[in-house]
């Protein structure tokens, strides 16, 4: 008998495209996801996919846990909250509350859950990690708005004072969040996994890099780079690049994350564990504008006026070694997700709709 899953957050851009590789693998998939604004600006998104069963419901409702929970052998938890707001209570009400929710009721009408993947960040590691020219290991605080101010983008050594170079951050790294999207998502993680153990629900964490590709709301502001640079070019308009464009990211494609999330299902050696999720590759904020230019032959420059956003990280990339060696590395390139991404919007019936 196939097993059946559900997905919260299955209308979502990761949810979606694990959902359509779940039902192309043969399982039964049901979707349970809010649709709510600014993501689901209009509702009920066209690409669903026919063969899952929708629910609509919210995480921090118990009553909708437990009718999406009826009968489901396996969990992707993809439901969150992100913004760039300050309703802080919101993101804990969502991302943790809603976590623990999960658990509890797995616990109390004693469901025969077999594991549950929880969708992590790259952003729990904070400012990430660097090292300094006498090989100290730094893990910096938060940059401080009079710095930011003074276009005082970088970090130097506390010991030396002398300058960092940013690290790949490993799952064993110090974890630090200096966001509210990162705390929440952290405390997400730390229920899933400490109440996983204590009650032998096998539990694994995804902590992804910066996914790009088709179905990423172009109406949350959230979804980063390649939404901003995208839409604004396709209507002819130049994107603003913050602080000097030199800060230092890795992207992974949809179809890659989604590649990570079947592995880790199916992989009993994934139980427990947290893994990182990058594209392998580094690159500047303005070579990565470079190369959205060239996909989409485009010779319209960004706007550099030094402008910034309180608690954006400098640098940050992640080392994909650890869920290397279960069988899985990134395939595909940041020119096919920036292709895939323009061509999706290209399509969308609310593409002008876009307040850029």
């Amino acid at each position: 008998m196939n097993k059946s899953i559900l997905v919260t957050g299955g209308a979502g851009f990761i949810g979606s495209h694990t959902v359509d590789a779940l039902i192309k693998k043969g399982y039964k998939v049901r979707m349970m996801d809010s649709l709510a604004k600014p993501v689901h600006l209009f509702g009920k998104p066209n690409y669903l996919n026919k063969e899952a069963e929708l629910i609509i419901g919210d995480v921090r409702s118990k009553t909708s846990w437990e009718k999406a929970l009826k009968k489901i052998d396996l969990v992707f938890h993809f439901a969150a909250y992100q913004d760039y707001l300050p309703n802080f209570s919101k993101y804990f009400d969502v991302n943790a509350r809603g976590t623990a929710l999960l658990y509890e009721i797995i616990v109390e009408k004693k469901l025969s859950i077999e594991k549950v993947i929880i969708a992590s960040s790259q952003a729990i590691y904070g400012e990430g990690k660097y090292k300094c020219k006498k090989d100290h290991i730094v893990f910096p605080s938060l940059r401080m708005i009079e710095d930011l101010k003074k276009k005082k983008w970088d970090f130097y050594c506390p010991y030396h004072k002398l300058s960092l170079t940013p690290q790949w951050v490993i799952e064993k790294d110090f974890i630090d969040p200096h966001n509210q999207y990162g705390i929440s998502k952290y405390s997400q993680e730390k229920i899933g996994l400490h109440l996983g153990k204590r009650y032998q629900i096998p539990t694994v964490a995804m902590r992804y890099s910066i996914v790009q590709g088709p179905r990423q709301s172009p109406f949350n502001l959230y979804s980063g780079a390649l939404r901003i640079f995208v839409t604004h070019l396709l209507a002819g308009k130049p994107p603003t690049i913050f602080e000097d464009g030199n800060q230092i990211r890795d992207f992974v494609n949809i179809h890659d994350a989604v590649d990570a999330n079947i592995l880790v299902l199916e992989n009993k050696k994934a139980n427990y564990e947290v893994f990182n999720v990058g594209g392998g590759k580094k690159y500047s904020i303005n070579e990565f504008y470079k190369t959205v230019q060239k996909v989409l032959n485009t010779h319209i420059e960004p706007i550099r006026d030094g402008s910034f956003r309180i608690g954006d990280t400098r640098h940050i990339f992640s080392n994909t070694g650890k869920i290397k060696k279960l069988g899985w590395k990134p395939k595909r390139s940041i020119e096919e997700s920036i292709k895939s991404y323009a061509d999706w919007l290209r399509t969308d019936p609310n593409f002008k709709k876009i307040k850029l």
